[in-house]
């Protein structure tokens, strides 16, 4: 675990996203944002009873945006705990079943976009412990010090968090603090201020301007869904460098015209590209076919002819008394012939 500042504890969950633990002012309380991996409830509660005390449970959890890297355990700690879910009204139709996030876009490159092929699209439905956001109050609830700023592009109703008095900034996946388009670089946890969620990004120009949107906080101190704390200097200033030099890539589904979603899921979809991996797969795969045929076929005939020619051999030295049978013993008599 790690400080971001006071009051505010990042914990990275298998070394690829974070959840954070935030106090509420109040002795005792806190929040979770975010929930980490499926699979990782285990972790946040070692980590909570750690930091709090054994069988401490938050006011609430509140997520970022419900992707299932920051929600995949937030069914089951909710249960746990019996407290309620808290997201923006824009992510409630993905995180209630009612519709599934616009299609990620593998063809955007480098090995995140790679992976995505094969993430599940299916999230846990949280209709029964879920509650939204006031749009129209900027206040988070049970942090009264912190504001939520709306910073859709990756997620429609995806929310980052500041807090003022110290310029402490929680980014969610609006950016990252490594370079997220790199799977070992995610997982080696080299700092590095960057686009966070490339294939999963549905608008590039919502996402640049939430960017900018955050940028202009100057945050002292920056936590964001992957990747390590930045504090000091480097922190606004690397978030400016990527505000005024947003990288959109050169091609995929959603570069030249974004998804369109409104409060009920997806409206618009631009067509998707050619996906050119099942093709290179099939490529690659008849090769291997081809290759494995070959080597059947040839090892075969060497086998075969190595047979005729092992029982000619074996057969004239029986004819010249060499031995009993075609195939001749190891030993005689216990001692090597």
């Amino acid at each position: 675990m790690d400080t971001v500042a006071a009051g505010v504890t990042q914990l990275r969950i298998q070394r690829f996203v974070n959840v954070y633990f935030v106090e509420t002012g109040t002795p005792g309380e806190w929040v979770l944002i975010d929930t980490g991996l499926p699979g990782s409830m285990k972790t946040i509660l070692a980590a909570a009873d750690e930091l709090f005390y054994p069988g401490s449970h938050p006011e609430a959890i509140i997520l970022t945006h419900g992707h299932l890297d920051h929600l995949g355990s937030t069914k089951e700690l909710a249960d746990h705990w019996n407290v309620p879910v808290i997201v923006h009204p824009l992510e409630l139709p993905y995180v209630t079943g009612q519709a599934l996030y616009p299609p990620r876009d593998p063809t955007v490159g480098g090995s995140l976009a790679f992976m995505s092929r094969f993430f599940p699209t299916q999230l846990p439905n949280l209709e029964d412990r879920v509650q939204a956001l006031d749009a129209d109050d900027p206040s988070t609830p049970f942090l009264m010090n912190w504001r939520w700023f709306h910073v859709p592009g990756h997620a429609p109703g995806q929310i980052a968090f500041f807090r003022e008095a110290d310029r402490v900034l929680i980014g969610a996946d609006a950016f990252a603090t490594t370079n997220h388009d790199s799977v070992p670089a995610i997982l080696v946890g080299k700092a590095d201020i960057s686009r966070a969620g490339t294939p999963f990004n549905y608008d590039w120009e919502a996402a640049r301007k939430s960017v900018q949107t955050l940028a202009a906080l100057e945050p002292k101190a920056i936590g964001c869904g992957h990747g390590p704390v930045i504090i000091g200097p480097e922190a606004a200033a690397g978030l400016h460098h990527l505000a005024d030099n947003y990288p959109i890539p050169a091609h995929g589904r959603y570069v030249h015209e974004p998804a369109r979603t409104d409060a009920s899921g997806v409206e618009y979809l631009p067509p998707a590209p050619k996906d050119p991996l099942p093709m290179q797969l099939a490529i690659i795969g008849g090769g291997l076919l081809a290759a494995g045929a070959a080597w059947l076929l040839t090892g075969g005939r060497r086998k075969h002819r190595k047979s005729k020619a092992y029982k000619k051999a074996a057969k004239a030295a029986q004819k010249a008394g060499r031995y009993p049978s075609p195939t001749p013993p190891l030993y005689r008599g216990g001692v090597g012939s």
